[in-house]
């Protein structure tokens, strides 16, 4: 036997009621004299930590495979400035166009407060997502012209070109 069309519309409102209150008891303000179920499940993610990329101190981000230009974990510390460094910042790459000796390591350091990578269009290179205050390095063994972009923002474009 087929449902009548009015008791779909009851089935369906019943559905979105339900959904509102789950959405509005899981939404709910610490007001109202209701306190945190110290026996209700928490997330730990691999790293051990609540919070995925931070280190356990709260020191700053600790993404895998994320390095400081000393080859170091990134900890948070400042970015590194200075002719191999561009910077990433109202979604634009700075400079648009870098020159480096073959050998050099570029440092891409987000100053954005949106996400971002560095994709390199022939494949070359790929930076994971970096927020605000990551860093991203890496080392151009061979000379050529390295265009890239965000693969997050399209966009956002630059080169670097590497001498012999």
């Amino acid at each position: 036997m087929r449902p009548t069309r009015s008791s779909r519309r009851a089935a369906v409102a019943a559905t979105v009621a339900t959904a509102a209150l789950l959405t509005a008891t899981a939404c709910g303000s610490g007001g109202g004299g209701k306190t945190a179920d110290p026996a209700a499940p928490g997330f730990t993610f691999a790293s051990g930590t609540a919070t995925p990329g931070m280190v356990p101190d709260g020191a700053g981000p600790a993404m895998p495979g994320m390095t400081s230009a000393a080859g170091t974990p990134a900890t948070g510390a400042p970015a590194p400035a200075g002719p191999d460094a561009v910077t990433i910042d109202n979604f634009a790459f700075g400079p648009g166009s870098l020159t480096v000796a073959a050998g050099t390591t570029v440092t891409w350091t987000n100053k954005d407060e949106e996400p971002h990578t560095v994709v390199a269009n022939d494949g070359s290179f790929r930076s994971p997502t970096l927020g605000t205050g990551a860093t991203y390095t890496f080392t151009f063994a061979k000379p050529g012209s390295f265009a890239y972009v965000c693969s997050i923002h399209p966009f956002m474009h630059a080169t670097v070109v590497v001498t012999p």
